[in-house]
């Protein structure tokens, strides 16, 4: 019987192609299970078509691609971390923080799948990654770590700034009250040595 194939089987056929196979395989595993349909002369012509359409969508993804992996060749992407001892990392740097980075830097996403290292990056300096967008265009980018400044002393030296600024104006308020005070118990005084 002879039937086309919808999906890939290994050792049986790529999806498209029309094989010739037994009833039994056809009729109890490719058919019902939506692998396959009998090969008549219309769902030939349908496939024919539809491959023929896939191929043209293949050839302009692949030159998108090449256009991408010109944009992406050379990039250099910097990423900051937190550094222990030895400059080693708290954490580590993986292919998802690599591809987040290169997808806001390229502005297209970028899987981490195509991020192409061993394992994750664990200290500070500057790695050559590839990045496979396909088996043909591997373009390479330069990831540098460095160290993340703490924002804990940022934060403190703000609040001491903020604090002195506050402390100043508190010194200020006090001072003009305790002038007030004073021109009002001299202005008493000179009302009280009026009336008398």
């Amino acid at each position: 019987m002879k039937v086309v194939l919808l999906e890939d089987l290994p050792g049986k056929g790529k999806a498209g192609e029309i094989k010739e196979v037994s009833r039994g395989y056809a009729r109890n595993f490719l058919l019902p299970r939506g692998l396959a349909l009998v090969a008549t002369p219309m769902v030939i012509k349908q496939t024919e078509s539809g491959l023929q359409r896939e191929r043209r969508e293949e050839i302009i993804d692949h030159d998108k691609l090449v256009e991408l992996a010109q944009q992406i060749e050379g990039m250099e992407i910097r990423l900051k971390a937190r550094i222990g001892a030895g400059e080693r990392l708290f954490g580590s740097i993986t292919a998802a923080d690599i591809a987040e980075e290169l997808s806001r830097a390229v502005g297209s996403v970028i899987d981490k799948k195509k991020i192409d290292i061993e394992k994750s990056l664990r200290k500070t300096g500057s790695y050559e990654v590839a990045v496979k967008l396909a088996s043909d265009l591997n373009p390479q980018i330069t990831v540098v770590i460095k160290e993340e400044e703490e924002k804990g002393k940022e934060q403190e030296t703000e609040k001491k700034v903020e604090k002195k600024k506050e402390e100043k104006k508190g010194t200020e308020t006090e001072k003009k009250a305790e002038k007030k005070a004073k021109k009002k118990n001299e202005n008493d005084k000179e009302k009280r040595k009026e009336k008398d």
